[in-house]
């Protein structure tokens, strides 16, 4: 018993050490910059300053520049065409392939729409995949929704139905989050080897299995039920 008590304390005060080891070296690099910014002549201080500003006002421009080409918001696009067009302008593009009649692309919709006002850095779009034959077919589109990550004008990557989101209807705004930062369609801040969905229940009724349909080429509902 003694001994046990003995290791403990020992182990306490390495703890204790530990903290105050790490503490010092934390306020050695304060007192290391403070002093760096003490010694900073005027001519020094101004410089760091108007490249403080350069890096805001560059931030700012690049801003509007994305706002000016229809990011911050997730709108629809009417045509084929139009796709190719906005696709070019804009180096990262989500577009969402969706149909009226697919319940499971309204609730694509809502968390793009939030995700579109997020991340001013990357374009959202949807698409009418019935209005859309050609890039269907040459997307190899065959489940509704699909949403085809962009990158520099090529294709690189597909989020399928809601297969890669925790398989089920009710996932969270964070969980495509993260799946759009491992195709690293948008800056993603959170860490990319923890999908938010592992941490939500693995089990009960809100895990519903999606089946992937793609019969002779035609374009399935995630959600339809029919053979």
């Amino acid at each position: 018993k003694m001994a046990a008590d003995t290791s403990v304390d020992i182990l306490q005060k390495v703890l204790e050490n530990e903290i105050l080891q790490s503490t010092k070296v934390v306020e050695e690099h304060l007192d290391a910059e403070i002093q760096k910014l003490d010694q900073m002549d005027e001519d020094e201080l101004e410089r760091l300053k108007q490249r403080r500003l350069e890096a805001l006002k560059k931030s700012q421009q690049q801003k509007q520049e994305w706002l000016s080409k229809g990011h911050g918001e997730y709108r629809e696009i009417p045509s084929e065409r139009d796709f190719f067009q906005e696709v070019k302008e804009s180096k990262n593009v989500v577009c969402h392939f969706y149909r009226d009649t697919t319940f499971r692309c309204q609730i694509m919709d809502r968390h793009l729409t939030v995700l579109a006002k997020k991340h001013i850095e990357t374009k959202f779009l949807k698409l009418n995949a019935e209005k859309s034959p050609f890039l269907c077919e040459r997307l190899r589109i065959k489940v509704i929704p699909t949403l085809a990550l962009i990158k520099d004008g090529k294709t690189q990557d597909y989020v399928v139905g809601f297969t890669d989101l925790g398989n089920t209807d009710d996932f969270t705004t964070e969980t495509l989050e993260w799946r759009l930062g491992c195709a690293d369609v948008i800056n993603y801040s959170g860490n990319l080897m923890e999908p938010p969905f592992q941490s939500q229940k693995k089990y009960g009724t809100s895990f519903t299995k999606l089946d992937k349909k793609t019969i002779r080429g035609k374009i399935y509902d995630s959600d339809s039920d029919d053979d």
